[in-house]
């Protein structure tokens, strides 16, 4: 099963991006892994918060097909520790899906269009992180997950 990470808008922070693409040489390691960064929505400085989140959903629908298994990284998901995370991530891939998505939504968050199409909701933490930093976090777990499945010492126990 391919594992991809889609985000929206791009980081301007070039220590998140070094850090970024360190975890995805990594991830490319363990399994077929995409990073997708989707464009920002011109003119969205322009939007309302509500209007913004439905072009962003326009967005990423059009991109997702029917047999996408879709986690959204959202606050109010469900929280693992990086054990229960690893053997979640085991589990779901075993899924008959050929895509499992995970996505982080824009500044604003998730439209409902969004929370209707996904299968689960995952959550990072319960403090709020910006969407950017959330990449760096996310990637870094999910390579901790692999690494935890393959018995490999990056995970201290």
């Amino acid at each position: 099963m391919k594992v991809a990470f889609w985000a929206i808008g791009k980081t301007n922070e070039k220590y998140l991006e070094q850090g970024t693409s360190i975890f995805q040489k990594r991830l490319n390691h363990y399994l077929p892994f995409e990073y997708k960064i989707f464009p920002d929505i011109r003119n969205g400085g322009k939007l309302s918060a509500k209007q913004l989140k439905i072009k962003e959903a326009q967005l990423i629908l059009q991109h997702l097909k029917n047999d996408d298994y879709l986690i959204l990284l959202d606050e109010q998901g469900k929280e693992f520790d990086s054990l229960g995370f690893a053997q979640w991530m085991e589990r779901n891939l075993q899924r008959s899906q050929k895509r499992l998505i995970f996505l982080v939504g824009g500044a604003f968050g998730f439209d409902q269009q969004l929370y209707e199409r996904a299968d689960v909701k995952i959550a990072l933490s319960k403090m709020t992180f910006s969407h950017q930093m959330v990449r760096l976090f996310f990637l870094e777990q999910l390579y901790r997950a692999m690494t935890i499945l393959r018995n490999e010492p990056y995970h201290n126990l």
